[in-house]
């Protein structure tokens, strides 16, 4: 087999159309085609597929890949067959004839790939069938499922871990887009990877913006939001069934079309709104965590977390599926102190005490990104061992419009001197609810408990309400005036630097809330508004009348195969040809996502509607 640079470029350009391979794929390509085990660690929308579709293609043989979700596998082999692949699934949803004839054609080796569900990839029967079809590569997708320590465990991806003593010579590649370091670490001992090849890319999606407002008529605020991005495609996260149902009734009545999705919904329905969505036939999904993972809809421009999602990784992971394609997208979460309260309960409700503590480790990083001044992307960048050294990312709301401050001297020394009397009241320490409590002179069951009603600092900060109090004290942790002890309940105790403070009557300056009704007008009409012209990471100027003409005609052409429209092209292959107007085969090869069978098939009719949007409109130039 030929591995040189110069023929894998070529394989990549003639089948997928792309001229360049992203960070760490040629790398990854090489390892898995040496025959070495791969973990690889790719954010989304940063060509985990194209690590193991590219390898099928060099060398005869089989490669099986596991897939969790049987939407990705149609979508993934729908792509792979418009691009000339010789790719198939096997899943529940054929009937029996069609996976007869499916089996046929992979027992006389007519299929490249395989995409099949971890269920049935361990059955005996069909363990026997692969071993018989000359298996070359095992790609596990989504790997962090059979991890415990994961965010998606999936008990049946556990089975997995067999596969290494039935199939000892077959190198397997493990994907993922989100996996901590111990999570890591768990998927190499699962799936029994013998000396891998590690790769971990950059976690940071420059083409994403992150914004974070005050939750204050949530439903204005969403409708709002969406209504000013006409034609985008995004989704909402909700934390509840529902509200992912009403506010899907409620956006379809205010003229956007919407739809729900979560587990409730039987599975003919949730099918059925998915592939909607997939088709540009419903722009916006009101959905619970139950939607996205392994959505390949290379095009959702926003993401909207309507409630505080329940720890930093899945907000990572949900935001991430905005802009797959690399084009400029937003993220939006709406925050409020209630959110955190409900989610308190229910964590007070966990029975396992290690569970309850790991929750609220989670929930209280969740809110720290919230309430943070700094930039968000360097916040999410530290969740996964990564540091960004960028002053400024000019993608989040931190960043863009930094948060306003204020002489908050006399609230922390209130509170600092709460947290030491306490603690001198009753021989140990309390957490940020109870010193909340104790200063606005509350009359609690816990407050009478520890006879706090009579240390000096009862009661001296009525002017803030509890909710406050707790926002002044989270600021107070994160300018390391005081520590949150994990391990015991989040406990708070004054650090070195918050006792001189405390003692020299040091000003402390505090970031205003974000909860503050101002800071709602302000970027509520910065968010919402003209989005600018700065050109952002990502951005593709091109003539917008023609593009929204090639959108027209390449959704006519995918109804017709019946297929999403991004299996014909995607949104920078569009964006592209609205730009430099290809007018022969040439020059339409040169535009990202064009292979050899692209270029036959949808060439001469995409460049007809480049030539008849001509004669009636001038051609545009750009600078950049």
């Amino acid at each position: 087999m030929n591995t040189d640079p110069t023929s894998l470029l070529s394989l990549l350009k003639q089948t997928f159309g792309f001229s360049s391979f992203r960070p760490l794929q040629e790398e990854i390509i090489r390892d898995a085609l040496s025959g070495r085990d791969v973990l690889a660690l790719l954010p989304t929308g940063g060509g985990k597929s194209l690590c193991f579709q590219l390898p099928a293609l060099v060398r005869p043989g089989l490669t099986v890949v596991v897939s969790p979700l049987i939407s990705l596998m149609k979508d993934q082999v729908d792509a792979l067959t418009a691009s000339g692949v010789a790719a198939t699934f096997l899943n529940s949803s054929l009937r029996a004839d069609e996976s007869r004839a499916r089996l046929r054609g992979l027992q006389g080796g007519e299929y490249r790939l395989l995409y099949v569900a971890p269920e049935r990839m361990m059955l005996s029967g069909f363990l026997a069938d692969l071993k018989r079809w000359q298996v070359n590569l095992l790609a596990i997708d989504e790997a962090h499922c059979i991890s415990e320590w994961g965010h998606d465990f999936r008990p049946e991806y556990r089975q997995l871990a067999e596969l290494r003593q039935h199939f000892p010579d077959v190198s397997i590649m493990a994907l993922t887009a989100t996996a901590t370091e111990r999570v890591r670490g768990d998927i190499v001992k699962q799936l029994r990877l013998r000396e891998p090849s590690w790769y971990v890319a950059s976690f940071n999606r420059p083409n994403l913006s992150y914004r974070v407002l005050p939750k204050q008529n949530a439903y204005s605020q969403l409708s709002e939001f969406v209504r000013a991005r006409a034609g985008d495609s995004g989704i909402v996260y909700c934390q509840s069934r529902k509200s992912a149902e009403s506010l899907a009734e409620r956006l379809s009545a205010d003229g956007v079309r919407a739809a729900p999705y979560h587990a409730g919904l039987d599975a003919k329905t949730r099918t059925t709104n998915q592939e909607l969505f997939l088709r540009d036939e419903v722009r916006v999904v009101c959905a619970t965590i139950a939607f996205g993972m392994g959505i390949n809809k290379p095009n959702v421009r926003f993401v909207v977390h309507y409630d505080l999602p329940k720890n930093v990784e899945g907000y990572y992971q949900e935001t991430g599926r905005a802009g797959r394609d690399g084009l400029p997208s937003e993220c939006l979460l709406l925050f409020s102190a209630g959110d955190v309260v409900k989610y308190s309960k229910f964590i007070d409700e966990i029975s396992a005490e290690q569970e309850r503590k790991i929750a609220r480790q989670q929930l209280r990083l969740m809110v720290e990104f919230a309430e943070g001044v700094d930039c968000r992307r360097v916040g999410l960048l530290r969740y996964f061992g990564e540091e960004f050294r960028e002053p400024n990312c000019g993608g989040c709301d931190n960043c863009l419009t930094p948060r306003e401050t204020y002489d908050g001297t006399v609230e922390a020394q209130k509170f600092l001197s709460c947290v030491f009397r306490v603690r001198e009241k009753s021989g140990f320490d309390f957490g940020i609810n109870q010193i909340a409590e104790v200063l606005t002179g509350a009359e609690t069951e816990k407050i009478t408990k520890w006879d706090h009603q009579t240390v000096s600092t009862y009661g001296i900060g009525k002017e803030h309400s509890q909710a406050e109090w707790k926002l002044i004290g989270r600021e107070l942790v994160r300018l390391g005036y005081l520590s949150q002890l994990t391990e015991r309940f989040n406990v708070l105790q004054v650090t070195d630097e918050g006792w001189r403070a405390l003692k020299q009557r040091q000003q402390i300056n505090l970031a205003k809330s974000i909860l503050k009704p101002e800071k709602l007008r302000a970027e509520k009409h910065r968010v919402q508004g003209d989005r600018g012209r700065s050109q952002r990471p990502g951005e593709i100027d091109c003539d917008e009348a023609l593009f929204d003409r090639l959108r027209r005609l390449r959704k006519k052409l995918a109804d017709k195969r019946d297929v999403p429209a991004y299996i014909i092209f995607s949104d920078v292959s569009l964006r592209q040809m609205a730009r430099y107007y290809p007018a022969n085969e040439v020059e339409f090869a040169r535009i990202s996502g064009v292979g050899e069978r692209k270029l036959a098939e949808f060439g001469k009719t995409f460049m007809g509607a480049i030539a008849a949007y001509l004669r009636n409109n001038p051609r545009q130039t750009f600078s950049s």
